[in-house]
């Protein structure tokens, strides 16, 4: 869908003058047509054999063929000649007849033919500068007939923001003005508006919402061009680098200046539309952030009241909370995203701002929001196990501990998605013991042992943990090791020697075992 441009001064809109009595030579049906609809700049002329030196871009060059005089049809310097031109840049050349020699030289139609470069004759009656003042009238036509344009786009499209949905309307009469698809995606990459609607297929859509993603993502203000099979988009960003408020696509390449100036006219209404949206959504914040605080208490009353009137109730019980954790970055996608989808899940989904994270409250049943939310934009997200309103503020500890105790990466940082705090809890307690201070106590405490395994060659911890693992029996941490239960049974008593304890006693036995799970 490209952006249209009436009465282009073209190379066949000025063979289309009847009063110039143009024509191509030969039939033209070898030529490539695409190259008849570029935009000529200008119209010169030059007998010149190298006249390139003196050229622009896209122009057109007339000759009466003065620098062939004595060429015969065979001669190399038709084809060189052409070359040149194309490699200029030249859009067609006009052979001016009956001037120097009658009819256009075979030798440079055979040279044009190959090297797809147009060739139309000029007849005797027509004067070269006729060709060029009918080219230049073309250039000053299309020139103010786009000005006009732009004047009146500008105009249609400061009506359409006075409309009650003055953004959408906007985006719409841009797309009408430019006669192609234009889509708003949101800060968090989601497509909010579109026209017109439907205009992308499902695959082309995905592609381009995947660029739109990492080019919020990167949080600079930027313009790019990208190709979606067949259809070039133009993408332009909304708000300061860093706030990136979303950005809005258009399904066309390169715009002229004109065009450009209606589109920077929507970016500049569509920003300051979305900015003067953030004051709301500030609001929109304080008011769920309260509503989370509220919950925290244990007394859902006034959360009810809330939720009913604003957002349609709050989640069925049984619920589960989660908490995520998000940089200050994100905050914004994040809660754009969210708001979405509280609108499309009416009353079952619950969120705002607490002390420790982002507050999340979604049916034990249906919880899939929670793993898009970490998906889409890689967030840590701890999640309680069921539980009701009564019970909020213990549930919101649950979420804290399943944030913490996350799957850790090699660098042991935690790493992104979805920590449950029923599987915290099914690892059992010692597995929830999990601190700095915690493992610096396990390793004082079987330091006596490493050490002696160290410089002695003995295997006393080895020993120790399969004996304990094996319910402090002898034979079956002998069988375990490999070793005859005597050796256990001495290795035991030598580590007992060095901890300086009884292991007895379920008391010491049960604080060693905790040593060496927690250094484990």
């Amino acid at each position: 869908m490209p952006v249209a441009v009436v009465g282009a001064p073209t190379l066949r809109a000025l063979l289309g003058r009847p009063e110039l009595g143009l024509r191509l030579a030969g039939d033209g049906a070898d030529l490539d047509t695409h190259t008849l609809d570029q935009p000529v700049r200008w119209v010169h002329s030059s007998d010149l054999a190298d006249p390139t030196p003196f050229l622009a871009d896209d122009l057109v060059l007339l000759t009466t063929g003065t620098q062939f005089s004595g060429a015969d049809d065979a001669s190399p310097d038709f084809e060189a000649y052409v070359r040149r031109l194309t490699s200029r840049g030249v859009l067609g050349l006009g052979f001016g007849t009956e001037v120097v020699r009658d009819g256009v030289p075979t030798g440079l139609t055979e040279a044009c033919r190959a090297l797809q470069m147009p060739l139309f004759e000029v007849p005797y009656r027509t004067p070269f500068i006729a060709v060029a003042r009918a080219n230049a009238e073309a250039v000053a036509a299309h020139a103010y007939a786009r000005r006009t344009w732009a004047l009146d786009a500008q105009r249609a499209l400061a009506l359409a923001a006075l409309r009650p949905d003055g953004l959408g309307a906007t985006l719409a009469e841009l797309a009408r003005q430019l006669n192609t698809w234009v889509g708003l995606f949101d800060a968090s990459g989601t497509l909010t508006r579109e026209h017109p609607s439907g205009g992308l297929d499902a695959v082309g859509l995905g592609l381009l919402a995947d660029e739109v993603g990492a080019v919020l993502r990167r949080g600079a203000r930027a313009a790019s061009s990208l190709r979606v099979g067949p259809t070039p988009f133009t993408l332009q960003t909304l708000g300061r680098g860093g706030h990136l408020r979303g950005v809005i696509a258009l399904a066309a390449g390169e715009l002229d200046q004109e065009s450009r100036g209606v589109v920077t006219a929507v970016i500049a209404m569509a920003g300051l539309a979305l900015e003067q949206n953030q004051g709301l959504a500030r609001a929109r914040a304080a008011l769920r952030a309260g509503l989370v605080h509220s919950l925290l208490t244990d007394d859902p009353g006034l959360g009810h009241r809330i939720a009913r009137d604003l957002w349609g109730g709050l989640p069925a019980e049984p619920l589960v909370v989660a908490v995520a954790a998000m940089s200050e970055q994100q905050s914004d996608a994040v809660t754009e995203w969210l708001e979405l989808r509280a609108a499309e899940i009416r009353g079952d989904l619950a969120f705002g701002g607490g002390d420790h994270g982002l507050v999340l409250a979604v049916p034990a049943a249906h919880h899939d929001v929670l793993e898009d939310l970490a998906t889409r934009f890689e967030l840590r997200v701890g999640v309680s196990l069921p539980a009701g309103y009564s019970g909020f503020a213990r549930a919101h500890g649950q979420a804290l501990i399943a944030l913490g105790s996350g799957s850790k990466t090699g660098a042991g940082t935690t790493s992104a998605g979805v920590s449950r705090f029923g599987d915290v809890a099914a690892s059992g307690v010692l597995a929830a013991i999990d601190s700095d201070t915690a493992r610096a106590v396990a390793a004082a405490a079987l330091e006596p042992l490493i050490r002696h395994d160290a410089t002695e060659g003995t295997a006393l911890l080895e020993t120790a943990r399969a004996w304990l693992e094996h319910d402090a029996r002898i034979d079956a941490a002998a069988i375990s090791l490999g070793v005859h239960r005597h050796t256990v049974r001495a290795r035991i008593a030598q580590a007992e020697r060095l901890l300086g304890v009884d292991l007895g006693s379920f008391a010491a036995r049960a604080d060693l075992w905790a040593a060496l799970r927690i250094a484990q």
